[in-house]
């Protein structure tokens, strides 16, 4: 059969297609900035007809689109605010997993995916779609599924990379064209300014980045106007890169593996930045899997690794993903990449945090972690620190050293507490 003919047959109304979701169905959302609604607001009209739908995804922005439901259950992999609040109230769960081990989770056989819902680009004449914007866990998950349905966005870029899938590998087509999310970059605040400068100072000509989106990744890549043949490989990338795209400063010329590439898995931005990366060659989308292996990510020069944290203790242990007891986020890739970049020629792991939450009321460097907050980053793979007050690097360091050397960086206010409390260096 014909491509074209097997698109034309399967091609079905959102409410054709979620049909095909039964009791008991474990489905994959593809998540992020490409959140595929005709098929969400489709499947949640069924709620009442169905019992126990698994949701498996990632990142889903705003409300929890799910809240509500009887049938349906969030089971995420990482929370956006909405679903954050109904894990907290029970009404929705969390797995812990490293972004780089979710495509091993779902093709060795013990998390069978029973149905993928996709957001993807119309076919090109060959009949290949592309994940577009979002290729991270979507293309694993989708070739896992017994039942692919896609939403044909002609909104989705076409993105380039390992990201495609073709038309007789999917089930069902709902044409809908909407908008994608679009999270545009809000100006840094001071104080990430001031950590954007630091982190900046780290940063070599030549070197490779990965960063994720928000204020300190913007104020970083706002600060390397003086830096020359940089290079990304990254989990996911925001406007933030631009500029240094069109100034030249990015070239991706020094990466020493897949030069002349930005390798990514996914992107969150502004229209301008979605329109930028359809048909681009320079961008090549690849899995998680692969983007997010620290064998890979090690194999780039300079590799500079920049992260975020909830809090960290004073011997170096990082939280990420929960504040208590209560999930905040997940996991991600955080520790792929924080390894990766240790074991890259010249490479640069980096944790940066403001000194101080809840409007300074709060210190974010601890004696001790808050109760029932997970590690993410452990004491052993932990490198640089970054806060507004300086740079820190703990690799190497007995455990009186790093409670010296995080004091020094946290805020003012905090410190003679930090010294009183140490049990490392009141002993």
């Amino acid at each position: 059969m014909h491509w074209q003919e097997h698109y034309t047959k399967r091609s079905v109304s959102a409410a054709q297609a979620v049909s095909h979701i039964e009791n008991g169905h474990r489905v994959f959302l593809m998540g992020n900035a490409a959140l595929p609604s005709s098929l969400v607001k489709a499947l949640i009209e069924r709620d009442r007809e169905l019992s126990e739908i698994e949701l498996n995804h990632l990142l889903v922005f705003g409300k929890d689109p799910f809240a509500g439901c009887q049938a349906l259950r969030n089971n995420a992999w990482f929370l956006g605010p909405g679903v954050r609040e109904a894990v907290k109230r029970g009404q929705a769960d969390y797995i812990p997993i490293f972004l780089s081990e979710i495509a091993m989770l779902v093709r060795g056989g013990e998390w069978p995916i029973d149905v993928a819902l996709l957001n993807l680009s119309p076919p090109d004449r060959y009949g290949f779609m592309s994940y577009g914007i979002e290729t991270s866990v979507s293309k694993p998950c989708a070739e896992a599924a017994s039942i692919v349905i896609a939403q044909v966005n002609r909104r989705m870029p076409r993105a380039m990379g390992d990201c495609f899938i073709h038309v007789q590998d999917v089930d069902w087509f709902v044409e809908a064209d909407e908008d994608l999310m679009e999270i545009p970059a809000a100006p840094p605040s001071e104080v990430e300014a001031r950590i954007g400068v630091l982190v900046a100072g780290l940063i070599e000509n030549g070197s490779t980045l990965q960063m994720g989106i928000g204020g300190i990744p913007n104020a970083v890549l706002a600060s390397l106007d003086d830096k020359s043949d940089l290079g990304i490989h990254t989990e996911m990338f925001s406007d933030g890169i631009l500029p240094l795209l069109e100034k030249g400063i990015i070239n991706n010329q020094q990466k020493g593996f897949n030069r002349g590439k930005i390798v990514a898995s996914f992107a969150m931005g502004a229209k301008e930045l979605y329109d930028y990366v359809d048909a681009n060659p320079i961008f090549d989308f690849r899995p998680s899997h692969y983007v997010n292996d620290p064998y890979i990510v090690a194999q780039n020069n300079k590799m500079v690794a920049i992260n975020s944290a909830l809090e960290v203790d004073l011997t170096g242990q990082v939280c990420a993903d929960s504040i208590g007891d209560d999930i905040y986020s997940g996991i991600g890739g955080q520790v792929d990449f924080i390894r990766g970049a240790a074991r890259s020629p010249g490479g640069v792991p980096i944790i940066a945090l403001p000194s101080t939450a809840k409007g300074g009321k709060l210190s974010r460097i601890k004696t001790h972690l808050t109760p029932g907050a997970g590690v993410v980053t452990s004491r052993g793979d932990v490198h640089y620190i970054v806060t507004e007050y300086g740079c820190v690097n703990l690799f190497g360091k007995n455990l009186k050293q790093r409670a010296e050397l995080l004091i020094s960086i946290a805020h003012p206010d905090f410190r003679d507490e930090l010294r009183r409390e140490s049990c490392w260096l009141n002993r």
